[in-house]
């Protein structure tokens, strides 16, 4: 039903791949990006030279707190982008991206929230007992609060728009043209993970992190679909956002933060891409799976999707 909604409305495939190019290539990448090349102008005119073959020296042109927001806008313009092409390019209701049902359910997006915020707090907690000459203090009372708010109000729409231009949009509209639900869901997690691929982790850590990033899109896939919606993928998506660039950053991570913990190590590949992704994320499945009471799996994960017949009753 998640998916199917979608031919109540206008769902050919050409408006999906234009939306697509519209919505994260004009919006996000494009549009989304004149704060940062304007930063980049001014950074040019003051002090005369910005290497921009450099992508970690412009990630920390200016303090943390100050490029969070620069480049987390590009996310805002996107979700506006976005809302505007469903409304009047699919002429669907907005809602109906991340739900079967009219109500968004803040009960799950919660619950999904707590759970990645326990996992990530502990996994930390973890590691730094393990290796706490890898990690420094990084804590400075009113950077921090500054990044508090700005990451309250910008990270979740940050994570949200990932989720719903993949998990929503591109779901509905690949899985209307494949009419099966397995087809959309290697697609967007594929996509997702490519989406990722000019992260400075790759640089760091090489390409081998990508299992990672697909991995992740499989698992927001994945409890999207049994779950019919998107609110624990959203809720689990700006946790592990939020909270790990609240609570450690590192020279080589996409965000550049004024968290607590500064980790200076060097990432293993065992931790921090095989484990998460083989171990812990399938049982946070399961666990999702117990609470929310998933049946029908194979339907759900590899079903085929019928459009629904129309009965017109003459009398």
């Amino acid at each position: 039903m998640y998916i199917a909604q979608v031919f109540k409305f206008k769902h050919e495939l050409w408006r999906y791949i234009v939306g697509f190019f519209v919505v994260f290539g004009l919006g996000s990448q494009i549009i989304g990006m004149v704060p940062l090349l304007i930063a980049i102008l001014y950074k040019q005119m003051s002090e005369g030279s910005v290497n921009l073959s450099d992508e970690k020296m412009i990630f920390t042109l200016f303090d943390s707190n100050i490029m969070l927001p620069i480049l987390l806008f590009s996310f805002v313009v996107g979700f506006i982008f976005l809302w505007l092409w469903v409304k009047h390019v699919h002429q669907q209701p907005f809602k109906t991206l991340y739900s079967a049902n009219s109500r968004l359910n803040w009960k799950k997006i919660w619950f999904s929230f707590i759970v990645c915020t326990l996992l990530v707090i502990i996994s930390t907690g973890i590691d730094y007992y393990i290796s706490s000459e890898d990690y420094t203090l990084n804590f400075k009372l009113i950077p921090f609060l500054i990044l508090f708010i700005v990451g309250t109000l910008l990270i979740p729409i940050q994570a949200s728009f990932e989720e719903f231009l993949f998990r929503g949009y591109l779901m509905q509209g690949i899985g209307a043209a494949a009419k099966n639900k397995w087809v959309p869901l290697v697609i967007t997690s594929i996509l997702f993970g490519m989406m990722h691929i000019f992260n400075p982790e790759v640089d760091k850590i090489g390409y081998i992190i990508m299992i990672s990033y697909i991995g992740m899109g499989f698992f927001f896939g994945i409890i999207t679909l049994m779950d019919e919606g998107l609110e624990l993928a959203v809720g689990y998506h700006v946790a592990n956002n939020l909270i790990t660039a609240l609570l450690v950053t590192a020279d080589w991570t996409a965000f550049q933060t004024h968290s607590i913990f500064k980790y200076t190590g060097d990432p293993t590949v065992g931790w921090d891409v095989f484990i998460p992704i083989f171990v812990v994320l399938p049982i946070i499945i399961l666990v999702f799976a117990k609470k929310y009471k998933w049946r029908g799996w194979k339907e759900k994960l590899f079903g085929k999707i019928e459009k629904p017949v129309t009965v017109n009753n003459q009398f």
